[in-house]
């Protein structure tokens, strides 16, 4: 074994270690998005249209003022760039399923990846261990 090899084998190694640690916390990411997108969906159901309920709001740091929430009241989606769209219930659920899907794909995709990349790092590690023991000596 040269010692070339090994330090390339070692560097696709420690590349593949960071990749899939990038993975897992984009894995991460994705599964609070998710989370926070089903609870919305869920939320917005709850709301009895033709009644007017009280709900604490939170304004930062533990801190929450009461509301009266108007069931007939439309629904503001943050649709990126700090825009935000104003929706009618169904409207507003039917869009935030649509994302529900597109982060159900994404985190498919992205657990793909990464047991790709676990599976390729597993390769080279048994490869470096095989040119470990050619390169020792023979024990007696």
């Amino acid at each position: 074994m040269s010692e070339e090899q090994a330090q390339q084998l070692l560097y696709q190694m420690q590349m593949l270690e960071s990749y899939a640690t990038n993975l897992d916390q984009k894995e991460e990411a994705i599964m609070t998005f998710l989370r926070e997108a089903i609870s919305s969906v869920e939320s917005i159901r709850g709301i009895n249209q033709n009644q007017e309920f009280e709900s604490l709001i939170p304004v930062g740091l533990g801190t929450y003022v009461k509301a009266n929430i108007s069931g007939t009241s439309k629904i503001l989606l943050d649709v990126g760039a700090g825009i935000m769209v104003e929706k009618e219930h169904d409207s507003a659920i039917n869009y935030l399923e649509s994302r529900i899907k597109e982060l159900q794909v994404a985190l498919n995709e992205t657990a793909s990846h990464k047991h790709d990349a676990l599976m390729r790092l597993e390769q080279l590690k048994q490869e470096m261990n095989r040119l470990i023991q050619s390169a020792s000596p023979p024990q007696q």
